[in-house]
């Protein structure tokens, strides 16, 4: 709440101090738009003002977290909805031009509001219309546009092959361009990794303008991206991702039980065996609140995807995990396709054409926040957790397995650095469904706060780790006013927690290509620019990565 009634004040006092030089920046926006915009289309089709009712339903459909949708939360002067990559430049351009911030924006699913948020001018570039997405067999591989989603990038495999899949995130109206840029985990990281361990090339626009491929942006540039917040540097256009393989039938299940009925004991031996199952095996545990006989207490599901039959399923859990007592019922076959209609929970009978058809998902408000764990937490640490969760009213705990495929990826192979050593991530949610008073939602937003401290001890340190796709601006943040300098030093505190030592090697990248810090908001890499000296002593270092 505190940050939108800062947001409220500043946009107060840039209308009262720039009303008379605000026709111009509209008018030279519209103007440079059009000269450097293809003749052939008119700029009305992509360009939506407040007057427009285009721009009220984009900016409405598009904020998936509530909080970050009220009246007072400030609005862009423009929406641009480029047709082609051409609009795409124009726009970068024309903001570099009449000084207006860019919030890049392909699904609306940013945990902070930062795609479709700012506190001075800005415009925001919504790739609602770059959803293309081409697969290839032969090689592989897809060509798939930033505006298109997860479950449309899942439906277009699963149309050309049954045996070809993408290990990406269960939620299927995520977009593709900001999940993949923030490393990007699923049901098969396992077995394959991140969506950023599977990427073989990519389309950007530079701070200048220009298109660019691979080879083109560098490897600097391209491992950035891949993992490092793709938004710190440039607009991606479009990713070439590798397709991997996934068998005919899969088995999935979900098994529930009370926390209070030996729920806290399967927790605590899931933290040992669940990242050392077979690498095609994802158990993930699931806590949140439930009614049992007429009392509240908590529930743990265990959900599962296995890439293989349900008789192999069974054997392994019976020998490496007899506690919970899975039946032959319990197990459903299925394709794979089928399979990210259960985790994404959409209703029985529903055909996988709800991933084309981006179906709406109910919207709330929501805040979130992240952590690492790499030794067991014990069973009565456990037990203070879940006092905890009966302390608030929809409290989600998501417990992600690692091991397999991430511990064999070195630390630096992306910026995603969360790899060997963590047993798993930890997603703290809560959400509410009505915006009740400004009390009342910082209630919600301070427990959140509260218990992330309270597990402290219990965590990676050192840094104390957190997931980029878990956005959290409580871990710090530089502003976004892009007239400041931002300084590296100073943004250590929020980026160590993203990047580990991969955050360095992010601020030298963003030094060369974005040293004028024109991509910036909240959390952007800030740029650090070396001297002759120190390029010359980190290439000596580096020469693996260095320019």
């Amino acid at each position: 709440m505190l940050r939108i009634l800062l947001l409220v004040i500043c946009s107060i006092f840039i209308f009262v101090n720039s009303t008379s030089s605000s026709l111009s920046v509209h008018d030279n926006f519209i103007r440079c738009l059009s000269q450097n915009s293809p003749p052939h289309l008119s700029i009305s089709k992509i360009l939506h003002v407040p007057s427009n009712s285009s721009y009220s339903y984009l900016l409405e459909s598009f904020a998936q977290n509530l909080r970050f949708s009220s009246p007072i939360t400030p609005k862009p002067l423009f929406i641009v909805t480029p047709l082609i990559d051409s609009h795409v430049s124009a726009t970068v351009i024309c903001c570099r031009e009449v000084g207006l911030q860019i919030r890049i924006e392909s699904a609306g699913h940013d945990y902070e509001g930062l795609s479709y948020t700012a506190s001075l001018p800005f415009v925001v570039l919504n790739l609602i219309n770059l959803t293309s997405i081409s697969v290839d067999l032969e090689d592989n591989s897809a060509w798939v546009e930033s505006g298109a989603t997860v479950g449309e990038l899942y439906y277009r495999i699963a149309e050309k092959s049954p045996v070809h899949g993408f290990p990406a995130g269960i939620c299927p109206t995520v977009g593709v361009g900001g999940h993949i840029t923030g490393g990007g985990f699923g049901t098969m990281l396992r077995k394959y990794g991140l969506a950023a361990d599977n990427i073989i090339d990519a389309h950007i626009v530079d701070v200048n303008g220009r298109i660019l491929d691979r080879e083109s942006m560098g490897e600097a540039l391209f491992w950035a991206i891949r993992g490092g917040g793709g938004a710190s540097f440039c607009v991606v256009l479009s990713w070439k991702v590798k397709l991997v393989y996934v068998p005919p039938t899969v088995t999935v299940f979900s098994v529930a039980r009370n926390i209070d009925q030996g729920g806290t004991k399967l927790v605590h031996k899931w933290q040992t065996i669940g990242p050392k199952f077979d690498e095609n095996l994802f158990v993930r545990a699931i806590i949140d609140a439930a009614d049992h006989g007429g009392n509240r207490t908590l529930k743990v599901t265990f959900n599962s995807l296995f890439l293989g039959k349900a008789d192999k399923l069974l054997d392994i859990m019976n020998e490496s995990f007899p506690e919970m007592g899975l039946k032959t019922n319990d197990c459903n076959e299925m394709s794979w396709i089928e399979s990210v209609l259960y985790f994404s929970g959409y209703s029985e009978g529903s055909t996988i054409e709800v991933l084309r058809d981006r179906t709406p998902q109910r919207k709330n408000f929501f805040k979130a926040k992240s952590d690492f764990v790499k030794e067991p937490i014990s069973e009565s640490v456990l037990e203070e957790l879940w006092k905890w969760c009966l302390e608030e009213e929809k409290p989600i705990l998501i417990f992600d397995p690692f091991g397999g495929k991430m511990d064999d990826i070195p630390e630096s192979e992306i910026p995603f650095p969360h790899r060997k050593g963590n047993l798993y991530n930890i997603q703290y949610l809560v959400q509410w469904y009505d915006s009740e008073t400004a009390e009342s939602t910082e209630k919600h937003i301070d427990w959140t706060r509260r218990l992330y401290e309270h597990m402290t001890p219990y965590v990676s340190s050192s840094p104390r780790a957190a997931y980029l796709n878990y956005r959290d601006l409580d871990l710090g943040s530089n502003g976004d006013d892009k007239t400041t300098t931002t300084n590296y030093h100073q943004t250590q505190s929020w980026g160590l927690m993203y990047f580990k030592d991969n955050f360095k090697r992010l601020a030298i990248v963003k030094g060369e290509v974005d040293p004028q810090n024109f991509f910036a908001f909240e959390q952007s890499i800030p740029p650090l620019i070396l001297n002759e000296e120190e390029r010359n002593r980190a290439k000596k270092k580096q020469m693996v990565w260095f320019y």
